[in-house]
């Protein structure tokens, strides 16, 4: 993995939030890949609950201060950084007030999931991209992590299918079991579509669930890691059909030598 470039993109990524498969992963394989000479960069979004004071996140202004459209809305990005203590690691964070100032990930305190997750999910996808095309660092590998992040392979394929920076970039998807109950929301087909983007190319979104949702991730990826011991049977399903080269679910003690060799072997072979 010597000086290979892979860009995590991660709904979630600890020291910033709790531990989870997600979380905890988006942290790990980074680290696995910084170990061994190659050269990362992470993503996330800078939820409102992520004290900034704490980990010390600052605004990159040069990065900052693009508008993104958003389902026919201009809508300003943020970029702030930090450095992971101890690992020689940054991370990105993707921040706007209307979607992400609230002091919660994905749900309000009663756990009813935001009506707007399906444009956030939109707008990160396009805020890494375009942060990504500024800082004009060309990945080997983006790594999708999270169903918040999940628009990005299909974005990179179908909307920035001409970026030149990205041109020889492989997308992998990791596949959790951590998704949601119902569906986002029925317009974000819609949505999507006022960036240009067929409808052929979401077909499954007509229903957003979480399994439909990483599916369309999965159609717009060149490689899957599955990520949890268990996984949704349309999704296990939906993989037994695909030519698309699939690493098994390793845990954590095990992983880093399987991705290292799925990496440089499956995905970049």
């Amino acid at each position: 993995m010597k000086d290979k470039r892979v860009l995590y993109v991660s709904s979630e990524v600890i020291p910033y939030l709790p531990e989870t498969e997600i979380s905890s992963m988006s942290f790990e394989a980074p680290r696995a890949v910084n170990n061994k000479e190659g050269q990362i960069r992470i993503f996330m979004p800078r939820y409102g609950n992520i004290n900034e004071r704490r980990h010390q996140l600052h605004e990159v202004i040069r990065l900052s201060g693009m508008n993104l459209v958003i389902n026919d809305l201009d809508m300003p990005l943020i970029i702030k950084v930090a450095s992971i203590p101890k690992e020689r690691m940054q991370v990105y964070f993707i921040e706007n007030d209307d979607y992400f100032k609230r002091k919660a990930t994905y749900a309000d305190e009663d756990g009813v999931f935001f009506p707007d997750n399906d444009e956030r999910a939109i707008f990160f996808a396009k805020g890494v991209i375009e942060t990504v095309k500024k800082l004009n660092w060309s990945p080997d590998i983006i790594h999708v992590h999270g169903w918040l992040a999940s628009f990005l392979p299909l974005y990179l394929k179908k909307y920035y299918g001409n970026e030149p920076l990205f041109e020889n970039s492989k997308i992998v998807t990791s596949i959790y079991n951590q998704g949601f109950v119902g569906t986002l929301d029925k317009e974000v087909v819609n949505k999507i579509g006022f960036d240009g983007i067929e409808q052929e190319d979401v077909t499954e979104l007509k229903e957003p669930n979480y399994s439909n949702l990483m599916i369309t991730a999965i159609k717009h990826s060149d490689a899957v890691i599955i990520g949890s011991e268990s996984i949704p049977s349309e999704i296990e399903t939906y993989l037994k059909n695909i030519d698309k080269p699939v690493l098994k679910f390793h845990n954590k003690e095990e992983f880093q030598e399987a991705y290292i060799d799925f990496y440089t072997s499956k995905v970049l072979g």
